[in-house]
């Protein structure tokens, strides 16, 4: 932003500029930013200097992961038809570019392709989050960002895993300040801190100075959102895919952008009306440096093991440990009651969904469907399911009641109890399970799942081996996630 800025001025804050001053006066000011030290500053001065070399070892393989997961979820979600129809607009209003959308020949601009990329990611519910929960998804946020914005830079393996991890730490910390308040005001928890996020990682690899990332930061703070109205309504839940791909688009433009000039406040996360009064109540400002550069909070993220939503995940764990232990299905059940949190009962507890993403976001549902198909493959939550009367029939009768605080574990424990008609009756409590912090998946059965979800693309174990491989990869042009 350079020359005649080409505004008149007509308002008294931008009365005509006296001898002497002007543009020159103006342009000072946009390259001499405040140096108080603001959280988004903060934030920006340690994702500018973090290097790859910082970060310790156990952060990396946490971060690679993540990056492999998330890919194996992108390739299967890419053939679906919410994501066809996203890859057609990014076809559409994504130009000429140099980054790919996953699973197509297309490549288009940096923002349209994380736009895409972001939707596949999360188009099944098969990406990870953060336990304990701070409402965000590092994978299908990140790694559509990292992407975008490397491959239009030919950017290495090691400096896209280094980006991933500096954006993660950002996105955690400002997702634990919130304090899982945002969602219970209605707003889609990664769809409000995932700009964050994805701007620290776009910005990274475009080379943003700190000042720059700060700037970054602020601008992304406008362009955050995601309604839970789909939870409620029953039916257009196929828009909570769009939260993760507007959230990696978002971080992309709001980067570029800094890095042309554009300028956003830098109070953007604690100040006045920025981001812990507008989505959060009773937020911790404390937690967005909190440990900054001295724990990584990678280390909690968290891989799915099942194509629902997480909060599904120890139920149906334990309904289908439970059927492989004493042999019985759906139809012997008389009872079954979930004891879950509250918000489980607030937000997830749908009977009767109208569509795929609305079954995979209900506790209910999900539960039922472990007891007649095989959960560990991703197609047990698909129309079939959706529109299986015994499946529907369970969901609408068994019981969900709200845990006692007595009961230990945290958001994502439950407990089940089975009565069937022989007159049997089991019960199971479960916090964990595989793929949580505590109970890693290993190598083997890391690539195990990444086949199963990314089996169909012609060129799967080339692709596992390169990510297994990320800071050996020069130019992450060369990942096998297209067509091919």
């Amino acid at each position: 932003m350079r020359g005649n800025l080409g505004f008149p001025y007509p308002h008294p804050a931008l009365s005509r500029p006296k001898a002497g001053e002007g543009i020159a006066s103006i342009e000072h000011a946009m390259t001499n930013p405040s140096t108080v030290k603001t959280a988004a500053r903060t934030l920006a001065e340690f994702a500018a200097g973090l290097r790859y070399e910082d970060i310790p070892a156990p952060a990396r393989e946490r971060a690679r992961q993540c990056i492999i997961d998330t890919s194996g979820a992108a390739l299967f979600g890419s053939r679906l038809p919410w994501s066809r129809i996203v890859a057609a607009h990014a076809q559409n209003c994504g130009g000429n570019g140099a980054s790919r959308v996953i699973g197509t020949a297309l490549k288009v601009a940096a923002p349209a392709a994380a736009l895409a990329n972001g939707v596949c990611s999360h188009a099944f519910e098969l990406d990870g989050l953060r336990k304990p929960s701070a409402g965000v998804h590092p994978g299908a946020i990140l790694w559509p960002a990292a992407l975008a914005a490397g491959e239009a830079q030919g950017a290495d393996g090691q400096s896209l895993l280094t980006a991933f991890v500096a954006g993660a730490e950002v996105m955690f910390r400002i997702g634990l300040a919130a304090k899982q308040t945002t969602e219970s005001l209605g707003f889609h928890a990664p769809g409000a801190n995932g700009p964050y996020g994805s701007a620290i990682v776009a910005g990274k690899l475009l080379g943003l100075t700190a000042d720059q990332l700060t700037q970054a930061l602020g601008i992304a703070g406008s362009l955050g959102g995601g309604l839970l109205a789909f939870a409620k309504a029953g039916n257009g839940a196929m828009v909570k895919r769009l939260h993760m791909g507007r959230a990696a688009e978002a971080g992309v433009v709001a980067a570029l952008l800094a890095r042309d000039g554009y300028e956003g406040p830098d109070t953007v996360l604690e100040g006045k009306y920025g981001y812990l009064e507008a989505y959060a109540r009773d937020g911790d400002a404390s937690q967005f440096t909190k440990d900054l550069g001295t724990h990584y909070d990678i280390v909690y993220a968290c891989l799915k093991r099942y194509a629902c939503h997480i909060t599904a995940h120890t139920p149906v764990q334990s309904l289908q440990e439970l059927r492989a232990e004493h042999g019985f299905d759906g139809d012997a059940v008389t009872q079954l009651t979930v004891h879950a949190r509250h918000k489980i009962l607030s937000h997830h507890d749908i009977r009767e969904p109208r569509d795929v993403a609305g079954a995979q976001y209900s506790v209910p549902f999900c539960a039922a469907i472990a007891l007649y198909y095989d959960v560990n493959d991703p197609l047990a939550f698909s129309e079939v399911a959706l529109n299986d009367a015994r499946v529907r029939t369970l969901a609408k009768r068994l019981q969900v009641v709200e845990m006692g605080e007595a009961e230990q574990g945290g958001a994502w424990a439950t407990r089940v109890d089975v009565e069937l008609k022989d007159g049997r009756r089991f019960e199971r409590f479960a916090e964990e399970f595989k793929g949580t912090p505590a109970a890693p998946l290993s190598a083997d059965e890391l690539k195990t799942k990444f086949m199963r979800m990314a089996g169909a693309h012609a060129r799967a174990t080339q692709l596992h081996e390169q990510l297994a491989g990320l800071e050996q990869v020069a130019d992450c042009r060369t990942l096998s996630l297209d067509a091919g």
